[in-house]
């Protein structure tokens, strides 16, 4: 494999990008985060608040998505980055590879750090502070679904999370930089971020075809049927934090549970997660998770396989 970390030293953002501070663009039209991206913030009981209700609404929902990557960046990646670095994986690699994980690990950190500092500058400037909430609790359904599905292999889990989290991310990033209605300070940190995991994904995906390779063929069937679970764990957005959001916005209790029941309920967001994980299916496919019996059904099952096949 060409290192997709080639030039690391000079361009990473971690080694030279620039601290990205907030300005409140919002007088001339801008948004925290899009509202087509909030889908609650359609329902017709949020429609209905005052508008610095909703917009408390945008600002929170935009701490959910710097701070929940947080979570995913130091609790998932780094941890397997390490295991690669280290040598601890289980998976024989060439040193290039362990030396990568380890950039890896620094670009990941750095994103952690930019993502808390641009949530506490708007807090601070805004003065809608950070919850005190767990914006990390979508990690902890990432990790019961892998020791359900995969009790008898818990070592190959954190493996599997990372492939499925750092091939997904760079869709997700990609939706907000061009995005002319966002605070520019949004877009140009999510374009700092989207720029380092795209590396990350070419790194990734080389590591699953390896992985997989080298997989005991009797742990193939149970992990391919368990990759498209791990990829709607990924997805599912954690509601608990707007939950909270929607009790703060005034709305009372009932009310706030029907709203994320209307907005998060079965099938919402199928259609985006199906676009979403389009070059995660990519990877599996080539790697031949798909040769394994039962595996189209399986993500067809989770709605993750776009008309043709994915």
């Amino acid at each position: 494999m060409n290192s997709p970390f080639a030039s690391w030293y000079e361009t990473a953002g971690v080694r030279g990008g620039p601290r990205r501070l907030f300005h409140d663009e919002t007088d001339q039209g801008k948004v925290f985060y899009p509202a087509r991206h909030i889908p609650h913030l359609a329902h017709e009981a949020v429609a209905a608040l005052p508008e610095r209700a909703r917009r408390d609404l945008t600002i929170r929902h935009l701490y959910q998505f710097l701070l929940s990557t947080a979570h995913l960046e130091t609790r998932i990646v780094n941890r397997a980055a390490e295991l690669i670095a280290n040598n601890r994986s289980g998976v024989d690699l060439p040193v290039q590879s362990r030396l990568d994980a380890f950039k890896v690990y620094c670009d990941e950190g750095y994103h952690s750090l930019y993502s808390l500092d641009l949530a506490d500058q708007i807090a601070r400037e805004t003065g809608v502070a950070l919850p005190p909430w767990d914006y990390g609790g979508f990690v902890d359904a990432l990790e019961d679904v892998g020791a359900r599905l995969l009790p008898d292999a818990p070592a190959v889990v954190p493996l599997l999370q990372v492939v499925v989290f750092e091939t997904l991310v760079t869709a997700v990033l990609n939706e907000i930089p061009n995005d002319p209605t966002v605070l520019t300070v949004v877009r140009d940190l999510t374009r700092d971020h989207a720029k380092d995991e795209g590396h990350h994904h070419r790194f990734f995906a080389d590591f699953f075809h390896r992985l997989w390779t080298q997989l005991d063929t009797g742990l193939r069937e149970p992990v391919a049927h368990a990759l498209p679970a791990l990829v709607k764990a990924c997805l599912d957005l954690d509601v608990k934090p707007v939950f909270g959001a929607l009790r703060l916005a005034g709305l009372d209790e009932d009310t706030a549970r029907a709203v994320v029941t209307d907005s998060y309920g079965p099938g919402a967001g199928d259609e985006r997660a199906a676009r979403i994980c389009r070059a995660t299916v990519r990877v599996f496919r080539s790697a031949g998770v798909f040769d394994v019996p039962g595996a189209d059904e399986a993500f067809a099952a989770h709605g993750l396989l776009a008309p043709g096949g994915g």
